[in-house]
């Protein structure tokens, strides 16, 4: 199992992407540990954590640490309502990911990363890190990532204002075939046209409620999308679907569960994946 080079491809997903967590631990005890990982939004803030050579102990400490208010606290600019430039501030993300992540810069991470932005102007997405622009700086790279329109402003890298890599590639699959993998681990935290209801609806802006379901649906499709094409693909291909929640983006006080639905949902896809492959994989790749 040591010898496939399995590149882990993370998607966006808010407070859910703990699940990621979970996930590459019960992929790490199959002896699978990731040899890249490319990823958006707040799973590229778990790759991160990984790829900076964190144990899943260290990990699992301190995403369980944060709180609502580290990463959705009110922008001053909500006062001004419709000409806001955004619901919340980009200072308590920053600082937030900048105490998860113990690396500062691409070249100090023990295992490659590509981070997924879009450019704001031209809507073109950007690999950030290897394979991509790698003279970023690691905190901007991610909470550029992160910068979901409406809720934080854009994340300025170099002379471009960019925004949440979901916008084009909530999961970035197509981006892992450009790294020779072995195999596909891929785990789908973010948007889903099947995601389970909310115990009860959150008391939100009609506007905001609109503009959610709108990037929910887009998002969704774009993954199921991408997905099918990856199913009938060549490259061996495990997708992890933990249970999925519409209205959790910020649900912090949830992440133990998510970090045990993603654990759990991992072993179900390794043991389907091992029972359909047992005795195809010579040379670390699959026949």
């Amino acid at each position: 199992m040591s010898s496939i080079r399995v590149v882990a491809v993370l998607s966006g997903g808010g407070a859910k992407a703990a699940a990621h967590v979970g996930a590459i631990e019960a992929l790490s005890e199959r002896g699978m540990t990731p040899a890249h990982y490319v990823a958006t939004s707040m799973g590229a803030v778990v790759a991160a954590c990984f790829a900076s050579g964190l144990s899943y102990a260290e990990v699992l400490k301190r995403i369980t640490s944060v709180t609502r208010r580290d990463v959705a606290a009110f922008s001053p600019s909500i006062v001004l309502g419709l000409f806001a430039s955004s619901l919340l501030r980009a200072a308590p993300l920053r600082q937030t990911i900048e105490r998860l992540v113990p690396a500062r810069r691409f070249a100090e991470l023990k295992v490659p990363l590509t981070v997924t932005a879009v450019d704001a102007k031209t809507g073109e997405l950007l690999l950030l890190g290897a394979g991509g622009l790698t003279h970023v700086p690691l905190v901007d790279a991610l909470y550029a990532s992160c910068a979901l329109p409406l809720y934080y402003p854009p994340g300025r890298v170099g002379d471009r204002d960019c925004i949440d890599g979901g916008v084009r590639a909530v999961l970035p699959l197509d981006v892992a075939a450009e790294f020779d993998p072995d195999m596909v681990f891929a785990v789908d935290v973010g948007p889903s046209l099947y995601a389970d209801p909310p115990a009860r609806e959150s008391p939100v802006p009609a506007l905001v409620r609109a503009h959610g379901d709108a990037v929910r649906i887009l998002m969704a499709a774009q993954a199921d999308e991408a997905v099918a094409r990856w199913r009938s693909g060549r490259v061996p291909f495990v997708l992890v679907r933990p249970t999925r929640r519409q209205q959790a983006t910020f649900a912090v006080d949830a992440v133990v569960t998510y970090i045990e639905e993603g654990y759990r949902a991992a072993i179900r896809a390794l043991d389907k994946w091992a029972r359909s492959h047992a005795g195809g994989m010579v040379g670390g790749r699959s026949e």
